[in-house]
């Protein structure tokens, strides 16, 4: 029981670091593009004929 001490903070620190990740990565507009990207996987443009 004594490794709860260690475990449980570890895992609040590691969820805080992955909510900061989110969050940072919302701020700096990863996600302003959703049907851009899947119209770029559509694309032919690099296949030469």
């Amino acid at each position: 029981m004594e490794v709860l001490i260690y475990l449980v903070p570890m895992a609040l620190l590691l969820g805080l670091t992955g909510l900061a990740a989110f969050m940072w990565s919302l701020k700096n507009g990863q996600y302003d593009d959703v049907q851009g990207a899947a119209f770029r996987v559509l694309s032919d443009d690099d296949i030469r004929k």
